[in-house]
């Protein structure tokens, strides 16, 4: 069966699934396989639970009517999605960064829904299996897709543009993140700049932040390009921050008259999210108004840059994920904000390679130029290290000396790799 025939059957019956357990009457299930899973020995489950078709790459009952065989599933997918994508005549907005896309993704989703019907990434389905199920999301009534693109080595965000084709990017920022894949800072940028390289060839439109020399040099030879940022007088939109001693307050200052946004985002580290999310809003003709109120409407989850109250104390959750480049700038956030009792919980950043231990020997260097409470350091990665500070290999080691502490109004920060489980520590 060719790919245009299957577009046919997905036309009829548009909704995808690659889990059986969450197949439902009317789906198609892709028997994806990995390292430790074959889908295709799941057809007949999924046939159970009502797929009404089955995409197979094994000769897994194949003469059931209801298997279709194709040569590589993952590759039909992505092919079904590409024909989907050439489908629309909309903005297709693609994100990547080291740092801060998914919170940006949801911002500016934020802001574009107040005015056009906008789709975008669910969560973090932002790689080769979970880019082409959102396109496949994307309905007829779609007016703007927004399209998150993760990566951890090279011509990975190359191929994610082959069947995403975005008409415009923005990349957040190129940091210390997946060292390991990447081959260091310099592959970090070579990799996310090849969403800039897609958009040079295809006549689309970057977003950059102009705060970042690098990005301008990144973005050489795209011919439209609409920058904003906090310092640069010749962006099209600039930004200040008003305050950030809780909750970030910001300022338009150029390109929009919004005198005051006040965020549910902790950290001056969110300052380019907010302004990526309004020069957004303001090119595609949506009003001050609407942009102020959807930013301020906007709460973080699922542990980004989250303000709790809990049991007198002030915690910040930010451990959905961590690199080198988010841990400095958070533990600097945090050493600044006004208190005095503070209590710094920080686990081990994943994927950094030969550079692991040097890395995390930095960030303790870092933690010790500031005040604190106590230092809690948690994974096998800071072994070795030498310090003062206390070590757990867990974060349900971390909780249990957390609760036998008893802390009444104090500071937290939580953050760490999404391996390390660091909300586990308030449960």
């Amino acid at each position: 069966m060719n790919i245009n025939e299957l577009y046919e059957i997905y036309l009829k019956y548009p909704s995808i699934q690659t889990d059986t357990r969450k197949v439902k009457e009317g789906d198609i299930y892709f028997a994806l396989k990995g390292p430790n899973f074959n889908g295709n020995l799941f057809t007949g489950k999924a046939i159970e639970n009502g797929a009404v078709y089955c995409v197979v790459d094994e000769a897994i009952n194949q003469n059931h009517n209801r298997i279709i065989v194709v040569q590589d599933v993952l590759e039909t997918l992505q092919q079904l999605a590409k024909k989907h994508r050439e489908q629309f005549n909309i903005p297709f907005i693609a994100i990547t960064g080291s740092n801060g896309k998914t919170t940006t993704k949801e911002l500016i989703h934020a802001v574009l829904s107040s005015t056009y019907k906008t789709y975008t990434t669910e969560g973090n389905l932002n790689n080769h299996i979970g880019i082409p199920l959102t396109i496949l999301k994307v309905k007829q009534d779609a007016e703007m897709a927004v399209i998150e693109m993760g990566a951890n080595h090279q011509k990975e965000i190359e191929a994610y543009c082959l069947y995403s084709m975005p008409t415009h990017g923005l990349i957040t920022n190129c940091g210390k993140a997946h060292l390991e894949g990447f081959g260091g800072e310099e592959g970090v940028r070579k990799g996310k700049g090849e969403l800039f390289d897609y958009l040079k060839q295809h006549n689309g439109v970057a977003f950059i932040y102009r705060d970042y020399d690098y990005l301008t040099e990144m973005s050489s030879g795209i011919t439209n390009i609409i920058s904003y940022g906090s310092s640069d007088s010749n962006a099209e939109l600039v930004g200040q921050i008003l305050s950030d001693t809780a909750y970030l307050n910001v300022s338009i200052i150029k390109g929009a008259s919004i005198e005051n946004i006040d965020t549910h985002l902790v950290g001056g580290y969110n300052l380019p999210n907010i302004l990526a999310a309004v020069c957004i809003g303001k090119v595609f003709n949506i009003t001050d108004e609407k942009i102020k109120s959807a930013l301020e409407s906007y709460l973080p989850s699922n542990s980004r840059s989250q303000l709790i109250h809990k049991d007198s104390n002030t915690i910040i959750l930010d451990a959905y994920n961590a690199n080198p480049s988010s841990m400095k700038l958070a533990v600097e956030n945090f050493a600044k904000m006004q208190g005095q009792d503070k209590v710094l919980i920080i686990g081990g950043m994943m994927e950094l390679g030969k550079s692991s231990h040097l890395e995390h020997l930095q960030i303790v260097e870092l933690i010790k130029k500031f005040d604190w409470k106590e230092v809690v350091l948690v994974g096998n990665q800071f072994s070795g290290i030498e310090g003062s500070y206390l070590h757990f290999n867990s974060s349900v080691e971390a909780r249990e000396w957390y609760l036998s502490k008893g802390y009444k109004n104090i500071q937290i920060l939580l953050k760490g790799s999404r391996s390390m489980q660091m909300e586990k520590v308030l449960e």
